[in-house]
Parts: C-alpha cells; structure tokens; sequence
C-alpha cells in the first residue's frame, strides 16, 4: 500500500535528452501558479519532473522548498494519472514548472495539484497516440 504514494528513481523524469524533447516538441499549459509540460513517449509508464525558475526566486533555499512542495503533492495525487496510463498504449513525460512570482503556501499547492492532474489526464485524453 505504501509503494502508490512512492516517487522513485524510475519515476523521475531526470535525463537532459529527454527534457530537451519535452521543451522543444511537448505541449503546454497552465493552472496558475504551476506550467505543465508534457509530451507521449514510447515506453509505458508516467516519468515526472518539477522545476522553479531562479530569476523569480534568488535562494536555492526557496527554489528547493517549492520543488520539494511540488513533488509531495504529485505524489500524494498521482494515483488518477497513472490509473489512467495504465489503460495507454503509450507512456508521458511530464514537467511541472512553478511560475510564480510569491512563495507558495503548503495549501495552496494542495488544492491546485488535483486540477493540474485531471487537466493533463483530460489533454491527454483528446490526443491521439502517434
């Protein structure tokens, strides 16, 4: 039971190929304060990235706590996602960039994960697999 809330290694989204990919040929949107990158993939299986900007946020102390902010709640609200790529031919890469200009709050994060992951699940859903 534990392992569905993990985020291991095979999880991350970590190689600069395929980060390079997703920022040049993937496809976006935004559920303020979070962008969403993401791009299908061959292999099956969700790969997940997040990222702070450091022209908004000058300390590495501010950019780490909101990517550590990031990556707690997708992987407390991940299940929906990865249920919904299990019924896939197919497999996503995913990049959530935190473009705000204000550090977050814990609840503000909370409750805007769940629209960020049912709105990728619903981009998703409209695209055909090439």
């Amino acid at each position: 039971m534990a392992s569905q809330f993990s985020y291991n290694r095979k999880e991350k989204l970590k190689s600069r190929k395929q980060l390079e990919s997703l920022f040049a040929g993937g496809k976006s949107f935004l559920v303020f304060p979070v962008k969403v990158f993401y791009m299908q993939q061959e292999h099956t299986g969700v790969n997940a990235g997040v990222g702070v900007s450091a022209r908004n946020f000058k300390k590495a102390v501010q950019r780490n706590r909101i990517k550590r902010l990031l990556r707690e709640h997708y992987r407390l609200n991940k299940q929906e996602l990865h249920t919904f790529m299990e019924t896939q031919a197919y497999g996503v890469a995913v990049f959530f960039l935190y473009i705000g200009r204000e550090l977050p709050e814990k609840d503000l994060l909370g409750q805007k994960m769940p629209q960020v992951l049912n709105r990728l699940i619903k981009e998703l859903g409209n695209e055909k697999h090439p």
